[in-house]
Parts: C-alpha cells; sequence; structure tokens
C-alpha cells in the first residue's frame, strides 16, 4: 500500500547507522517527494486529488511521526523532488529504499563524476532547501559548487543567493562564461575573474548618508572582516590597513592591503565615499607602482588595485586608466543594501548601452 511504502522509508532513516543526520533527513525527504509524485500521477495530475492525497498523508504521518509532516512541509517535500529529480540515479534509488546507511556511506567520499542536481553529503537539507529558492537551473547548479568548492555554511549559501552573487558575476561574462559559472562555478585565472561590480556590503548595517566618512566605512570592514573576505570571494587574505608609505617626506595611506593566494599578487583597496574622480585613479595607480617596486619579491605577479566607491563614470575609468592599465587597476561600486532583481536587470541594461557604445566608438 501507499502508506505501507512511506512508513517503510521512514522507518529506515530512522533505525539505519549514518554518517549525518542531515543526509538521511535529504534522503529520506527526496524519496518521499518522488513516491508522493508517483502516487499523484496516477492520479492523472488531478489538483484535487493532489491536495487529498497530502492532507491525509500528513495526518496520518503526524500521528506516527510528529509534526515534522505537515500537509505545508509535504508540499516542500515534492518540490524537493521535482527540483532534484536526478538526485539519485534509478540503481541508487532501490539501493536507498533497502538500506539507506550503506548508500551513504558509499556517497561519504563522492568521486569526481559529482555533477549538480546530484546527490553530495556535503549538502545539508537546509543547503537543499536554500538552493530550491533559485528558479534559475544555471544559478542553483553554480550555488551547489561554489557551496562544496568553499565550504559555504547554509546561512553563507543563502547570503550569497540574496546578495545575487551568480547573476552579478554572470552580468559581464559572455555565454561560454555563463556556461563556465554554471558548470565549473568561478575560476580564477586572470585579474578581471576576482572583481565583481557591485560589492554587496549591507552586513555593516551602514545607513545610505551623505555624512558617510571613509575611516567609517574602512572600520566597519575590519570589524566584519571574516564578512567581507565571503564578499570580495575566493583567494583574498588580510595583510593590513592604513599602511603608511612615504616619498620625499610626504606621506600617503593605503586603506586596504589584501594578497590573494590564487593569483599570487597584492591587492591594495581604496575606499571612497561618492562619485570617483580621475584623481582617485590616480592614487591607486601610485600606490600599485610603489607596491609593484618595494614590496613584490620574487613569485609574486604585479600588484592589482581596486577603488570601491559608491558611484562611478565608466567612461572616465576608461580615458584615465588607458588600454595598459585597465587590467590591473579596477574600479567597483558598494552597495550597502541588497540588490532587487530590478535593480540587477536595469544594471545589466545600462552594462549592455555602455558596450554597444564602446564597440561603436572603437
Amino acid at each position: 500500500m501507499f502508506y505501507d511504502r512511506i512508513r517503510d522509508i521512514l522507518e529506515s532513516a530512522r533505525t539505519s547507522v549514518v554518517r549525518t543526520v542531515n543526509t538521511a533527513q535529504v534522503l529520506s525527504n527526496w524519496l518521499i517527494g518522488r513516491a508522493i509524485v508517483e502516487e499523484e500521477q496516477q492520479g492523472q495530475h488531478r489538483a484535487d486529488y493532489g491536495e487529498n492525497l497530502l492532507k491525509n498523508l500528513a495526518q496520518k504521518l503526524k500521528q506516527d511521526f510528529g509534526k515534522g509532516y505537515s500537509y505545508s512541509n509535504l508540499k516542500f517535500i515534492r518540490q524537493f523532488y521535482l527540483a532534484f529529480p536526478q538526485l539519485l540515479t534509478e540503481a541508487e534509488i532501490g539501493y536507498a529504499v533497502s538500506s539507506q546507511s550503506e548508500l551513504m556511506g558509499s556517497t561519504s567520499n563522492p568521486n569526481t563524476n559529482w555533477k549538480p542536481g546530484r546527490l553530495h553529503p556535503n549538502l545539508s537539507w537546509t543547503h537543499y532547501r536554500t538552493l530550491m529558492r533559485v528558479e534559475n537551473s544555471g544559478a542553483r547548479a553554480f550555488y551547489e559548487i561554489e557551496t562544496l568548492k568553499t565550504n559555504w555554511s547554509s546561512r553563507e549559501m543563502e547570503r550569497q543567493i540574496n546578495s545575487l552573487l551568480f547573476e552579478r558575476l554572470a552580468k559581464s561574462t559572455d555565454k561560454q562564461g555563463l556556461m563556465q559559472l554554471a558548470t565549473q562555478g568561478q575560476i580564477i585565472q586572470t585579474s578581471a575573474d576576482v572583481f565583481k561590480d557591485p560589492f554587496v556590503i549591507e552586513f555593516l548595517g551602514l545607513p545610505e548618508s551623505p555624512r558617510l566618512v571613509e575611516s567609517d566605512l574602512e572600520t566597519a570592514l575590519i570589524e566584519n572582516l571574516q564578512t567581507f573576505l565571503l564578499e570580495l570571494g575566493k583567494g583574498f587574505a588580510f595583510v593590513k590597513r592604513q599602511e603608511r608609505i612615504t616619498l620625499d617626506g610626504d606621506h600617503f595611506y593605503i586603506d586596504l592591503v589584501f594578497y590573494h593566494t590564487i593569483l599570487k599578487c597584492y591587492i591594495l583597496i581604496d575606499l571612497k565615499v561618492g562619485k570617483l574622480t580621475h584623481g582617485d585613479l590616480g592614487q591607486i595607480q601610485l600606490y600599485v607602482n610603489y607596491y609593484d617596486r618595494e614590496r613584490c619579491t620574487e613569485g609574486d605577479n604585479p600588484t592589482l588595485g581596486l577603488i570601491l566607491c559608491s558611484d562611478k563614470n565608466d567612461a572616465v575609468v576608461k580615458y584615465t586608466l588607458g588600454a595598459e592599465q585597465q587590467d590591473k587597476i579596477f574600479a567597483s561600486r558598494y552597495q550597502l543594501h541588497l540588490p532587487t532583481e530590478a535593480e540587477l536587470r536595469r544594471e545589466l541594461e545600462q552594462l549592455q548601452l555602455n558596450l554597444d557604445s564602446r564597440a561603436s566608438s572603437d
């Protein structure tokens, strides 16, 4: 009987010796979702049949297994199966029903054949619940890959999704780059792969105010350094703040100094409240040139500079830096709040207009 199949799945999950409770929960919920969908298909997709099926099932399961299997939770579990229909292969499905503990043991060290959408023991039920909110399959695959590569907690992954990390990385790439994000995650090979635009620093809790000054922004970033490193992305290691350099008696201060462990180079960050000027670009050029001559040692690649500003004019950046500097010095906006999809869409449209304008002028 249908209900007996559901009971068998839950009893197996309860009694199996499992490596993690989360993996057992992922497996059992997926199998339940699959069983529900199969039963609904026998009901020929009738909406009233599916609704009554879930309500009756919830009533029985709550009596035997507690309130975790309410009607709303069962709807979510069904959606989990529909979102990840390839989580297990046909062979693994039969294995999982009969012995979940042995199946989970075999996935404790997943081989290189793992692909997004397949079961992975390092993705918890909370991870999967969060991933289900991502409708774009390419974006969802990206977050799966990056979570495993960078060991994001479910909370960290949720923040990256809320800050539209995939869209921010994808908005300035071509179709091949977009495919790479969805199949391999973020691959850092050149300086252009490191910096996104905008950077979202809503975690500082700072209001958007004309009274905001660079020192307050810098202090807030240092006080939230762990989260800031997460937003900067993989490879960033903090070195120091407010490094003083002296040139013929004149003192200059570099706001933030990082070292990038993948690109093997220093990254200097200058913070600007307000719109970027050509003078700001000249200043970061000074810092980058100084570091290349005085700080870099054997094995270090050329220094990179990044200006974080609240607003910028891309044409000013282009004509101030010139072609020879545009792969060494970058300007990105920062946002003190999470962007909405509508805001990002407007940015994409503006970016395309800028690209078209540059192509016609070249």
